[in-house]
């Protein structure tokens, strides 16, 4: 009996974990921001709004190759591995340490790589959203090149 409680409370864990992994999701789109131009000479010349075609037009060409405005998906898949394999292995030995080999090993490795994949994920949730400074520098670089002068990201 003691067994079949204890499997549903983990289960319950696991279930509000990926609940708040799901909240820590949604929402806007996560910082990724508009340029802020400085009205240097070249903005002055063709208008801010000119300034804002442009700097769309290299937000679209960072998206045409392959970046994003902020940070991967892959992101949080990575730290869910990461979290399921540290969890997992210090589980595993601190199973062995007290002595418990066998079964008691590897229902302790089990249920830390559950309990550390699970934190990993919602932990990568988290920090999906950051801004991913590889679009930025793109889209900088972009507008240098036609002359702007990007000062910092709204």
């Amino acid at each position: 009996m003691t067994s079949s409680r204890n499997f549903f409370a983990a289960g319950a864990v696991l279930a509000a974990l990926g609940l708040l992994a799901g909240c820590a999701t949604s929402g806007s789109d996560g910082g990724a921001g508009q340029p802020v131009l400085y009205p240097n000479a070249t903005l002055q010349r063709v208008g801010d709004v000119q300034g804002r075609v442009e700097a769309e037009g290299c937000m679209a060409r960072a998206r045409a190759a392959g970046l994003g405005p902020t940070q991967s998906s892959h992101e949080v898949a990575r730290r869910a591995g990461e979290g399921a394999a540290t969890a997992g292995v210090a589980s595993a030995v601190g199973a062995l340490i007290t002595g418990r080999g066998g079964e008691g090993l590897l229902r302790a490795g089990a249920v830390g790589a559950a309990v550390g994949g699970s934190a990993g994920a919602v932990s990568g949730a988290f920090h999906r959203d950051r801004p991913n400074p590889v679009y930025r520098s793109f889209v900088q670089r972009c507008l240098g090149e036609k002359g702007f002068d990007l000062i910092g990201w709204n």
